[in-house]
């Protein structure tokens, strides 16, 4: 089950189809630059494998006085499996070539242990396949688990992965010997950027950030259309810029002070706001209850957050110049505490026109994270060449003496 390779154009008509259709040959052309000929040229052996369909007349379309027909991906040719791993659930999807979900489980994690991590994956993909709503479901190609930390998608390792306490694990290997699946692994701000990208909030874009906010504070960057890991595949790691000022001194999960995270995850606050009322078993419902009751003590918790949080929006918007930056993850529940905070600080850091940057909040229940796991797969069938556009291999300073530091 591979997709048609004979020439660049076949890969590009079909990304083409796949994020934006259905769509008319005229407008596939418009959108990739190619003739209408090679645009015919690409699309014949995406139609005679199935990979697109012709769906017929759009209302009142025709070009050039003959009937505009519509062609879009078949969406049953091949299918998906995504899992996202968090410190104590698993989140599955089962998904076709457009990533439409077909079925959803999610499990209970016992245990942080690798074993256990791993046969848990296992038995939710056994789950995911013999699903009654998967029972017509396209073959499953391959399977993509998306996890937090530094995550080599290339080798297939989870080099550290803080909430679970994880180093050096060869996860892909693992998942794939325990399924039978071929499977690949991303980190899972990235996978999610990646579902974005292709079928959410940042299809069409040149360029924009996903910023999730929660447990951890990660970013995915999309540059050029291409979805970038890095030299060392740990680009967009904002939680771990340094801010400074009141949170200057609040130890991080990565071992320094001063970092985002330590000022402005779900702990953080929670954290914080017990400190803050002296109170040591406030969860972070309590602290919700009390900022939005009005505890000024609590509020200014939630302002600090919101003032980090926009310095790492403005140093984004800064650095790459996105269309968009959307706002996600499991901390936009509680938005509303931090968003004029987080607004007012990007608007004073935010350089020029980087301050044009269209701000979105976009709550994502970890069922889509899953989803930008089979993204992520589905990518490697589609696009492989463009799955790992910037990761390289780590460089081993042995071979560069001259380098410093």
């Amino acid at each position: 089950m591979e997709l048609p390779r004979q020439a660049p154009a076949v890969t590009l008509v079909f990304q083409t189809v796949l994020t934006h259709g259905p769509l008319t040959r005229a407008e596939v052309g418009r959108r990739t630059g190619l003739s209408p000929g090679a645009v015919t040229k690409a699309a014949t052996p995406l139609l005679d494998d199935d990979w697109i369909v012709e769906l017929g007349r759009p209302a009142g379309g025709r070009l050039a006085g003959r009937p505009a027909t519509l062609v879009a991906v078949r969406a049953e040719r091949a299918g998906f499996l995504g899992v996202k791993v968090t410190a104590d659930e698993l989140f599955g999807v089962r998904t076709d070539l457009t990533a439409r979900p077909i079925a959803t489980r999610r499990a209970a994690l016992d245990s942080r242990d690798v074993g256990s991590v791993v046969l848990a994956i296992s038995r939710l993909v056994q789950k995911l396949v013999t699903a009654p709503s998967a029972r017509k479901a396209p073959e499953v190609h391959s399977l993509g688990v998306t996890i937090s930390g530094d995550v080599d998608g290339h080798t297939g390792t989870v080099h550290h992965s803080p909430f679970l306490n994880w180093h050096g694990v060869p996860l892909a290997q693992l998942v794939e010997k325990a399924t039978g699946i071929p499977t690949v692994i991303e980190n899972d701000v990235r996978a999610l950027t990646v579902a974005e990208q292709w079928f959410g909030a940042g299809a069409g874009l040149s360029s924009f950030a996903v910023i999730t906010v929660g447990t951890g504070i990660g970013a995915g960057l999309s540059i050029g259309g291409r979805v970038v890991s890095g030299a060392h595949g740990v680009a967009g790691e904002v939680g771990h810029l340094p801010v400074g000022g009141d949170g200057a001194e609040r130890m991080c999960t990565c071992g320094n002070r001063g970092c985002v995270e330590a000022v402005a995850s779900t702990q953080a606050i929670v954290e914080q706001t017990r400190q803050a009322t002296g109170d040591p078993t406030l969860t972070m419902a309590d602290a919700v209850r009390l900022a939005r009751s009005g505890d000024a003590a609590v509020r200014e918790v939630f302002s600090r957050a919101g003032h980090a949080l926009g310095l790492a929006i403005a140093s984004v918007a800064n650095l790459i110049g996105p269309e968009r930056i959307i706002i996600s993850g499991e901390g936009v529940a509680t938005y509303d505490l931090f968003a004029d905070q987080v607004r007012t600080t990007f608007a004073a850091q935010a350089f020029g026109a980087a301050k044009d940057c269209d701000l979105i909040v976009r709550p994502l229940p970890f069922e889509e994270w899953a989803r930008g796991g089979a993204a992520v797969a589905a990518q490697q069938l589609v696009a492989p060449e463009t799955a790992r556009p910037q990761l390289s291999r780590r460089v081993d300073r042995a071979e560069h003496p001259e380098r410093v530091g």
